[in-house]
């Protein structure tokens, strides 16, 4: 799974428990990034649609939650990984945008990253390997970048794995079939089929995941778009058809109200972090329109890049870290006695 900010990974294993205690047969992951979530509810055995208006979460979708991995052929896939990885590197758009312009990947990973790309347009487009194959790419991109995990800047210094050869891998497709769909939250919500529990993970702060992982969206789309800055990111990142009600202050309250109204489920969970705009009173007052309101709290350890304070363009120190720890709310929200037995069960 690729370096993700809001990540739940560390989750996990909460979040399935809650999820297998709450009896659900079909699960809706609505704010689905790289569908970690969605994949945990997958192997329950539910079925799950995974949604979010980034294109490289669709792409993810589509190879991890729509995709059966008992109904498609497994070797096809491992010899088309083969033949991706024999290719010869050759410089193009990605290794110009973000190898030379900008120092995310080493060249030599820019040229296979542009060569593969290239080749899974030409010869994969109609094929069902499309996009896991495009996710396996993503997977061995991310591990040889050189971030900390977000696409608003790269590190002064290469970090010791952008040295490494880009290699696809089987990027293990999930047993049992499920649905992705792109698109707005908000609009995305209302017209979706009943779902028995529904998790919402939506943005805690200003900061656009379009804009944070610019490099995945563009890989994805490969539409080569012009771009502005240092982090060299794409022109359309800054346009106001990409900001999210979530993503000010002002408006958020009022957008998550409306969405959590419009859910067809029978139970709610939603993760929030204690830094961001809602209070806990907040929380409880927003989830009781959808039944008995109880909240978790799990204390864990943030983002690195938030630790090691700010930098300018010399490299010199002008910011100071932040906290180490914060707290992610999981509240949940339905019937009383669904929900006491889910966190009854992680006592």
């Amino acid at each position: 799974m690729i370096k993700y900010l809001g990540s739940k990974r560390t989750l996990i294993p909460a979040l399935s428990q809650l999820g297998k205690a709450s009896g659900a047969k079909t699960a809706l992951d609505l704010f689905t990034g790289t569908t970690r979530v969605a994949q945990a509810f997958k192997k329950l055995g539910m079925t799950v649609t995974a949604s979010d208006v980034a294109t490289y979460a669709e792409c993810f979708g589509k190879t991890w939650i729509e995709l059966d991995s008992n109904a498609v052929d497994h070797s096809a896939l491992l010899a088309a990984i083969d033949e991706l990885n024999a290719l010869p590197g050759e410089a193009g758009y990605f290794t110009e945008k973000f190898c030379l312009e900008a120092r995310y990947f080493q060249p030599k990973n820019g040229e296979k990253v542009d060569a593969m790309r290239k080749h899974i347009e030409l010869y994969y487009k109609e094929s069902w390997l499309y996009y896991p194959l495009l996710t396996s790419l993503i997977l061995a991109a991310d591990r040889v970048d050189s971030t900390t995990g977000i696409q608003m800047a790269f590190l002064k210094g290469w970090a010791s794995r952008s040295a490494n050869n880009l290699e696809l891998r089987d990027p293990e497709l999930l047993p049992g079939a499920g649905f992705s769909v792109r698109g707005d939250a908000l609009e995305v919500a209302k017209d979706l089929p009943p779902v028995d529990l529904a998790y919402l993970d939506p943005p805690y702060n200003q900061h656009r995941y379009f804009g944070n992982y610019h490099i995945w969206e563009s890989l994805v789309r490969w539409d080569k778009p012009d771009t502005y800055g240092i982090a060299n990111k794409r022109l359309d990142a800054r346009g106001a058809e990409m900001k999210s009600p979530f993503n000010s202050k002002k408006t958020m309250a009022a957008a998550l109200t409306k969405l959590v109204g419009d859910l067809n489920c029978d139970t709610m969970m939603l993760s929030y972090n204690n830094e961001s705009w809602l209070s806990r009173a907040d929380l409880i007052d927003l989830a009781a329109t959808r039944g008995h309101v109880e909240i978790l709290d799990f204390d864990f350890k943030r983002y690195v890049g938030s630790q090691i304070g700010v930098f300018n363009k010399a490299g010199e120190k002008v910011g100071v870290p932040g906290a180490k720890r914060n707290i992610e709310h999981v509240v949940i929200a339905g019937e009383k006695s669904t929900v006491k037995r889910m966190v009854n069960s992680l006592k």
